[in-house]
């Protein structure tokens, strides 16, 4: 059998985090809201309304732009893209096509075992969401179709890859790093349970070694990173089962049915003539002015790569750690936070109460950082308490889950829970004695050298002080008797 090849090229559509739409003053926050509630003239597409540009989306875009190492087209032109669907009222929607506001942009990515990969971006380009078909209403299927015109006219940016992706990983890695960007920025909120962020994918299939690209089918709306990386795996398959069998791939776009794990057939796939594009008349070129991209590029956040460098040189964190703390804005604001009000060499400490214990809660209980109970100084505090020995790991962990419940300082909880430990030297050599003599086989054990015997005696000193001897001085007194 031959060995193919996939080659897959993403388009993700990203929702501008602005408080207007694109071209009217609608709010943008129609998600949950009832039906038909943001709308106006102009997004309804009435008779005689006109366009008018959202500057705050522009800058937005702009930034999205700049931080995936794009060009900023000097001029760029807003066109009428012309299909009917009853998604969307004026029977066309406003994108730019031949001449958009930014090209030839690049990502790197990390891959498991392999060196990072950069993929191209060929170009972004601004448009208008259309609004939403509701087929049901709640669980109760209806006999036709509604429609929500709330989404139409939302800001877009839609990112363009390079057909430089060649499987399912490397595009899961590449979403991942897409959005980490896209969000630092704060260009969107990339929220996809609210429709913020989707993906179309284009994937064809080549014989190994071939230059020459095959047939490309393109999956539609793909509204999880999951969702994008089945979908991907089994189009190939697909593919390659067709071209085995003598069949022929033909161009065509496709949906993905979660429930079968299955690619299906939609409508044989558009050209850019089917749409009869043209520039549309009622707006007038943008122009990336430079004194404006200038003051956008001075405004740029710290992008994750950098912030991942600062928090290693800086911070000391492991390569790990930082991948971690920077894997979602909200959660590098947090930790910057919690860490600034913690003693330096606590930093670690904080670094491990949010990689285990917060993050475990959150995931849990399906929350963001953005909705944890109590502020990132108080996790500062808690570490604190921790390297200077007055709480142990585990006496911070039950502290923690007081904090989550109760929202309570953690010095507060600890002397409510009585969970401070015991670092006077005195009071723990006691223990120490009393323990040795309880157990004289393992004192023995331990002055013969062997090392294992030591664990008997701290069991034993923990037992006296109820838990609240401070671990590291118990084992470096016990060493101190045994070796006098």
């Amino acid at each position: 059998m031959k060995q193919y090849e996939m080659v897959v090229g993403l388009e993700v559509h990203c929702q501008l985090a602005t408080k207007t739409k694109l071209f009217c003053g609608c709010g943008t926050d129609g998600f949950g809201s009832p039906p038909n509630s943001r709308i106006c003239p102009l997004c309804t597409g009435q008779p005689g309304v006109l366009p008018v540009l959202n500057k705050r989306a522009v800058e937005l875009a702009f930034q999205a732009a700049l931080a995936l190492d794009c060009r900023l087209n000097d001029s760029s032109i807003f066109a009428r893209k012309n299909y009917f669907y009853p998604d969307l009222p004026k029977a066309y929607q406003i994108s730019q096509y031949d001449q958009p506001f930014s090209e030839h942009g690049k990502l790197t990515i990390a891959l498991k075992d392999r060196a990072p990969k950069t993929i191209g971006i060929t170009r972004i380009h601004m448009e208008e969401d259309a609004g939403k078909l509701l087929h049901e209403v709640g669980s109760l299927k209806i006999d036709g179709s509604l429609v929500d015109f709330n989404r139409a006219g939302v800001p877009l940016i839609e990112i363009v890859s390079e057909p430089d992706i060649r499987g399912s990983e490397e595009a899961y890695a590449y979403l991942t790093a897409l959005k980490e960007v896209i969000q630092f920025v704060g260009s969107s909120r990339c929220d996809m349970e609210k429709g913020e962020m989707r993906c179309d994918a284009n994937i064809s299939v080549r014989p190994a070694g071939q230059a020459a690209f095959g047939i490309r089918a393109e999956i539609k709306n793909l509204n999880s990173f999951k969702n994008v990386k089945d979908a991907i795996d089994h189009e190939f398959h697909r593919q390659v089962e067709l071209i085995e069998s003598d069949g022929k791939v033909v161009q065509e776009t496709r949906l993905w049915n979660v429930e079968t794990q299955a690619t299906v057939s939609m409508r044989s796939k558009e050209e850019a003539h089917d749409y009869r594009y043209f520039p549309d008349p009622d707006l007038v070129p943008l122009v990336a002015d430079a004194a404006w991209v200038a003051a956008i590029k001075k405004d740029m956040p710290e992008l994750p790569a950098v912030k991942r460098a600062r928090f290693i040189a800086e911070l000391g964190l492991s390569s790990y750690d930082a991948d971690v703390l920077t894997g979602d804005k909200t959660l590098a604001d947090f930790f910057e936070k919690a860490a600034a009000a913690a003693p330096k060499t606590a930093v670690k400490t904080v670094a491990n109460i949010l990689s285990t214990e917060m993050l475990g809660r959150l995931n849990a209980d399906n929350k963001t950082a953005g909705e944890v109970p109590f502020p990132p100084a108080y996790v500062g505090e808690l570490a604190g308490l921790v390297v200077a020995g007055t709480l142990s790991s585990k006496g911070a962990k039950d502290v923690f889950a007081k904090m989550w419940e109760s929202s309570k300082a953690p010095k507060m909880l600890v002397e409510e829970l009585g969970l401070a430990q015991v670092s006077d030297d005195k009071q723990v050599m006691e223990w120490v004695r009393q323990a040795l003599a309880a157990n004289p086989k393992a004192a023995a054990d331990l002055k013969s050298g062997k090392e294992a015997a030591i664990g008997a005696i701290v069991g034993g000193v923990m037992k006296l002080s109820k838990g609240k001897a401070n671990p590291a001085l118990v084992n470096k007194l016990i060493k101190e008797v045994v070796q006098a």
